[in-house]
């Protein structure tokens, strides 16, 4: 199976070059698709450098490569956000699997295969990374593990699930169910939304472990209050849709 992981991108510099060099380290045929939305602190003009280089004469340690690595740049014209900028990626995979990765390095590349472990084995259409199930992770804020879960379980209340991580950013779908969706949010809101359209189409969704090393605000930390104001309100827009009939 060939894999496709879409990193969207917005003002990620200080680790964006380490973040690419990890995801090509992972052993599998890919393609790789950046999305910069409309970055501002110099991520946009090292992603204009690595389309006109290559990954060859752009990564610093190109010899730790492995598999087959096709990257494609999209340049989205303004900061339109998270959703859209996954937006604009899913529409260039063109891989049997579809992965989500942040380009902040909260979430190790490393687990990627474990990720889409489930879908190889033909038992899973989806698959879930949860941070919440066993793994090391650094010790943050009390109050986003409190926000986090809360919107987990309203979700899972909503759409008939048992995640433990439904705000994760690591998400592994077979190619025909992400071309499938048509994403409505822009902004941070796609996590409850694509939770509850997989969870409308009936499909087979797993949950698996992965590491996480959150960051600070200090460090670049984006997603705020309101954000979580916005995600309880797509958690009802979207999980009170009817089912798709099979």
């Amino acid at each position: 199976m060939r894999l496709s992981i879409v990193i969207p991108v917005y003002n990620e510099a200080p680790t964006l070059r380490e973040a690419i060099q990890r995801v090509t380290a992972v052993d599998l045929d890919k393609e790789i698709v950046i999305v910069d939305d409309g970055s501002t602190d110099g991520s946009r003009e090292m992603l204009i450098e690595l389309r006109e280089k290559g990954l060859e004469g752009w990564l610093p340690r190109p010899e730790s490569c492995r598999g087959g690595n096709q990257v494609r740049v999209h340049l989205q014209p303004q900061n339109a956000g998270k959703g859209a900028a996954l937006r604009a990626g899913f529409g260039q995979a063109t891989g049997d699997i579809v992965v989500i990765q942040d380009a902040d390095l909260e979430y190790d590349p490393r687990d990627i295969l474990t990720l889409i472990q489930p879908i190889v084995d033909g038992d899973a259409d989806v698959v879930f990374g949860s941070r919440f199930i066993g793994t090391p992770h650094r010790v943050l804020y009390f109050w986003h593990m409190v926000v986090n879960r809360g919107l987990t379980l309203v979700s899972n209340m909503l759409n008939d699930l048992n995640l433990t991580d439904m705000e994760t950013c690591y998400k592994a779908f077979r190619s025909e169910v992400i071309h499938a969706i048509t994403i409505e949010e822009d902004r941070f809101g796609i996590e409850p939304e694509l939770t509850a359209k997989v969870a409308k189409m009936n499909l087979r969704i797993y949950e698996t472990s992965v590491s996480y090393r959150g960051r600070t605000y200090a460090d670049g930390k984006k997603i705020g209050w309101k954000d979580g104001l916005r995600a309880m309100y797509c958690i009802v827009k979207y999980g009170t849709r009817p089912r798709v009939r099979s």
